[in-house]
């Protein structure tokens, strides 16, 4: 037992040493010296209108608004001329031609871009003036471009997803408008979704502040694995919680930008939603996973044949594990490609070639679509704690229907039922149930029967409010 302890003992003493050694580190000096070069500040200009009267300082209305009125005009504050406002931000050279990756939001609705070169080695510090190559609002990535008389230094962007969680990493940047600053840290974690659709972001607790946002993050390589982008804090400073957009994601947004000058993503043409527990258990899966099909509007995936209903499992080869994986996936794939997508179907599974559509085509044509009115109360029978009534021709115009819209009508949810919990709401329009469509109660009470006699648990529900589908399953054990 004593040699079990010492052993264990002497484990502990290692490892602590190891984090010591670690912690104590060889210097980064060296690294930071040879890839800081690349690192570049970026100021940029905006003209702003006049506003008129001494607005912020004191309410509209206020008695003191004359006094700090006359006080602007004495001091030659004119608030009517137009002025100047001047951001900072970060960004860093890709190539030595002058190519320059930062984020969309540094040089949004800039008048004038310039860029402040850090050289080292005692030279002095230069600037050039920048244009826009091309802008991607989605992953906040911009491309610029200086006109320089000699090759620039630049740095190459490494692989992202051989990040470990607890990898040392390297912020360079511009924080607070201080001037170039480093700053070290580890990753703390990966995959990380904030608001976007193809957010893929690294969490680091390697200092981040407001004008590092473009920067890069370095591995010890002296690759750039991240552009420092967002901090999550409640002061505006940083508190070790930092997001850097990995750089497989940015690499294929640059290489577009810098081809086409806008981004160029595919685009499958269908609404879909993940598929939980008891959808899988509805219809008969082993196991949730996959994108569920809510609806298959105008566009490339319908013309190949798939269907609101199908679960997709695996997209040109690579297995679909949620929506989010399949919309970053369908994404970076190349428009115009004819991929394979496999889909459970009736039991089974079938493989639909489709060939993908341009999203940014699809977005510019989409049309917005109204909100429509909860139902009138036109009660005609009661299930799965909803109030259901057949669609008639003023329900269809009472809910802005087309003329060819056909299901049961929501007129009321019983607030303690499941499908009050699962959103369900009054005026919403059944279509489906157990993936066939009900027209009338009597469809709906056979879809239920068929899904008990089957030894199903739940039903699943093909909803639609405002035009916008989704699939909701409900407890059939109640």
């Amino acid at each position: 037992m004593r040699l079990m302890w010492l052993a264990f003992g002497s484990m502990v003493l290692i490892a602590a040493q190891t984090v010591a050694a670690y912690a104590r580190g060889e210097s980064l000096a060296p690294l930071a010296e040879q890839i800081s070069p690349a690192v570049v500040n970026i100021t940029t200009s905006t003209l702003i209108e006049g506003q008129t009267g001494p607005q912020g300082i004191v309410p509209e209305g206020s008695p003191f608004e004359d006094f700090f009125r006359e006080f602007q005009d004495r001091n030659g504050d004119n608030g009517d001329r137009p002025r100047r406002s001047n951001a900072l931000g970060s960004g860093f050279v890709i190539s030595e031609d002058g190519f320059i990756v930062t984020n969309n939001h540094v040089i949004a609705e800039a008048d004038e871009i310039l860029i402040e070169f850090f050289p080292g080695d005692g030279q002095p510090v230069k600037e050039l003036p920048a244009k826009v190559i091309g802008t991607d609002e989605k992953t906040d990535i911009a491309l610029l471009k200086v006109e320089a008389s000699g090759p620039l230094q630049y740095v190459q962007f490494g692989d992202s997803d051989t990040a470990r969680v607890g990898d040392w990493v390297i912020a360079m940047g511009n924080p607070l408008g201080q001037g170039f600053s480093v700053s070290a840290g580890i990753v703390s974690a990966r995959n990380r979704a904030l608001s976007g659709s193809y957010d893929d972001y690294i969490q680091t607790d390697a200092a981040i502040n407001r004008g590092n946002s473009g920067g890069p993050l370095f591995n010890m390589d002296g690759q750039v694995i991240g552009v420092n982008t967002a901090i999550l804090s409640p002061n505006g400073g940083s508190i070790g919680i930092g997001f850097s957009m990995a750089s497989n994601v940015v690499t294929k947004v640059v290489d577009q930008l810098r081809e086409f000058g806008e981004t160029r993503r595919g685009w499958l043409g269908v609404r879909i939603q993940d598929v939980t527990e008891d959808m899988a258990e509805a219809m008969g899966l082993d196991k949730p996973g996959g994108a569920l099909i809510s609806d298959v509007p105008e566009g490339p995936a319908k013309e190949a044949g798939l269907k609101a209903g199908d679960v997709i499992l695996s997209f040109d080869g690579v297995e679909v594990e949620d929506t989010r994986g399949l919309v970053r996936q369908v994404g970076e794939t190349t428009v115009g490609k004819s991929v394979r997508v496999v889909v459970h179907r009736d039991g089974g599974t079938q493989t639909i070639l489709v060939t993908l559509g341009r999203r940014e085509d699809a977005e510019r044509a989409e049309m917005s679509e109204e909100d429509t009115s909860d139902a009138p109360s036109d009660e005609n029978a009661d299930i799965l704690g909803l109030t259901i009534a057949p669609l008639t021709d003023t329900l269809r115009e009472d809910l802005g229907l087309d003329a060819e819209a056909d299901g049961l009508v929501v007129t009321e949810v019983d607030e303690a039922s499941e499908a009050f919990a699962k959103g369900l709401r009054s005026g919403d329009l059944i279509t489906e149930a157990g993936q066939q469509k009900v027209e009338s109660i009597s469809d709906l009470e056979a879809r239920i029967e068929e899904a008990t006699e089957a030894g199903r648990k739940s039903l699943l529900l093909l909803v639609r409010r405002g035009g916008d589908p989704r699939f909701v399953a409900l407890s059939l054990e109640n």
